[in-house]
């Protein structure tokens, strides 16, 4: 992966409203870590990484940060993490990865695929993509922007996995080597559908029946070591006697007086 520069400035705002300020004048808040120094706010403009990101094949950017008023002229370092405003995709923080061109780094990197498989163009088979991203480790300069899988041999039934995957020297794909990352297979009916579909419901409703059932049981305290639980019903039974029951040395509410009967005139 070939390193791209990048002008990055000191970035003092850290609070919501600065930040928000910050945004507005055309800068992205980012910042730096790494094991070579003691994390760092910094800002970016936008429209230079946004023109970034438009070049590359990924999000997965290796570049020469030049830091204002740094001691050091360049520090390489990789884009770990974008976030985007769910709306529009507009950028709203980047984490740099400060790492050293010496030293192998982990990254997952995209998928694509390319070809149409001899399965689905022959067969009426379907290209199923499993695995969009793949663990990648090597050098900062041979990390790939994205892997290639041309299909286009891929018969009905077969599958390509991990461990055929061929990358350049000193690129390593980590993981199981057996888990396939394409493959075709033949189309679902629509009975075959229906069925997938009321397995997928009948599992999400398990799911919800014992997460009630164990927020019922959380709702009182366990009994202790050596005692039984008390019987289903148990507990109203108890607390309406005592409702009726009363207090110790109490008396009894005297019975209520009769009136006695009217003479009849």
């Amino acid at each position: 992966m070939k390193s791209v520069p990048l002008k990055a400035y000191p970035r003092t705002q850290v609070r919501r409203g600065e930040v928000k300020k910050l945004r507005s004048s055309g800068r992205v808040p980012a910042v730096i870590y790494g094991r070579q120094a003691k994390p760092q706010n910094l800002e970016v403009s936008a429209k230079e990484f946004g023109d970034l990101i438009h070049r590359s094949a990924s999000e997965n950017l290796l570049v020469d940060l030049s830091v204002e008023n740094d001691a050091r002229a360049k520090r390489l370092a990789l884009v770990q993490e974008i976030q985007h405003y769910p709306l529009d995709g507009k950028v709203l923080h980047v984490d740099f990865h400060e790492v050293a061109e010496n030293e192998k780094v982990t990254v997952q990197v995209p998928v694509e695929t390319v070809g149409e498989a001899a399965g689905v163009k022959n067969s009426g088979g379907v290209l199923e993509h499993i695995l969009f991203k793949l663990k990648v480790r090597s050098l900062p300069k041979d990390l790939p922007e994205q892997i290639i899988i041309d299909v286009s041999s891929l018969e009905l039934g077969k599958a390509i996995h991990i461990g055929e995957i061929k990358l350049s020297d000193g690129v390593e794909i980590l993981g199981d080597k057996n888990i396939p990352v394409v493959s075709v297979a033949m189309p679902r009916t629509e009975e075959e559908e229906v069925a997938a579909t009321t397995t997928e419901a009948a599992a999400a409703g398990d799911v919800e029946m014992i997460k009630e059932k164990k927020e019922d049981g959380e709702e009182g305290a366990a009994p202790a070591k050596g005692e039984k639980a008390p019987a289903k019903g148990a507990e109203k039974g108890a607390a309406k006697g005592a409702e009726k029951a009363p207090a110790a040395g109490a008396k009894a509410p005297a019975a209520a007086e009769k009136k006695p009967a009217e003479k009849k005139k």
